[in-house]
């Protein structure tokens, strides 16, 4: 794999909203993923079990078994770092696909770092029925203020979750310092490419409940002022666009049942804004990738 590295002379994301600090984030991400209409879509089509971008082998393949791929692929960067008595942080661990693949297949114990207690609730159900308890700690908490002390983790693993962070360098300092000494730090993030306006995804952003989204460029910035250093970033914004049109079809093929589970103004609301995601990557306003980096 080659570094891809992309370079800006901007002193901030051009996409970057203004007015929402790390704390309005947090209440905004805890509002949005704790709404049961929002818990079902991630539940019902989203992919379940693992809510992030998945790496699709063909254009038709299920959401569920392409995100399922891109815990592997992720995986493979730091598996030199896995195992029994290692330890790992997931940021944004959502329903807890990645630390239950973590757990079971390396035997490492993970801390599952997230804002959402509705998803907490279903994290530690899961885990307890697949014996992984014992393995899996589920926190509560916001990735602005980690509830850890220095150099306690081995891996911090994040996807799909840094995009509900108001203020990124915070965030990334925090990171880097929960992390060893030669520990590593992992992410994917649905980021702005380095020159598209704010106004041309704010109006993406209303579902997500994000307050912005950052850049590669700003990263780039960023990682070495916490003093973190960029391994990799292997950039697979086609990734993005293929997960978005497969949402997109699931979206408009899911039928709301009378029992509620997805309200149909909610549905209506998904089927409306899942294309304009899908039109802003065919675009290029988007980028998605995976950051490696070290200590």
């Amino acid at each position: 794999m080659t570094d891809q590295r992309t370079e800006t002379t901007e002193s901030r994301p051009r996409a970057a909203a203004t007015g929402t600090g790390g704390t309005g984030a947090a209440a905004a991400a805890r509002a949005y993923y704790d709404s049961s209409d929002v818990d079902a879509f991630y539940d019902s089509i989203w992919g379940g079990e693992d809510i992030h971008i998945g790496i699709y082998a063909h254009e038709r393949e299920q959401v569920r078994a392409a995100s399922r791929r891109t815990i592997e692929h992720v995986v493979a960067k730091v598996a030199h770092l896995l195992g029994p008595g290692r330890r790992v942080l997931d940021l944004g661990s959502g329903y807890g696909g990645a630390a239950r693949y973590l757990a079971e297949h390396f035997g490492c114990r993970v801390t599952a770092l997230n804002i959402s207690e509705q998803q907490n609730r279903r994290h530690r159900t899961t885990n307890a029925e697949r014996g992984l308890d014992g393995l899996i700690e589920v926190v509560t908490g916001s990735f602005d203020d980690i509830p850890f002390p220095a150099e306690h983790f081995d891996v911090v693993w994040s996807q799909d979750a840094l995009c509900h962070s108001g203020d990124p360098g915070r965030t990334l300092g925090e990171v880097a310092r929960v992390l060893g000494p030669e520990g590593e730090f992992v992410f994917t993030d649905i980021m702005a490419a380095d020159d598209t306006p704010a106004e041309a995804i704010r109006p993406l952003l209303t579902r997500l409940a994000a307050p912005s989204l950052t850049t590669p460029g700003h990263y780039q910035k960023l990682l070495p002022q916490v003093g973190l250093a960029k391994v990799e970033f292997e950039e697979l914004s086609q990734q993005l666009r293929n997960h978005y049109t497969r949402l997109t079809e699931e979206a408009r093929r899911y039928h709301a049942e009378p029992d509620g589970a997805i309200s149909p103004s909610y549905l209506a609301r998904v089927r409306e804004n899942l294309p304009l995601w899908q039109r802003a990557c065919r675009d290029g306003l988007l980028v998605w990738g995976i950051y490696h980096c070290r200590r």
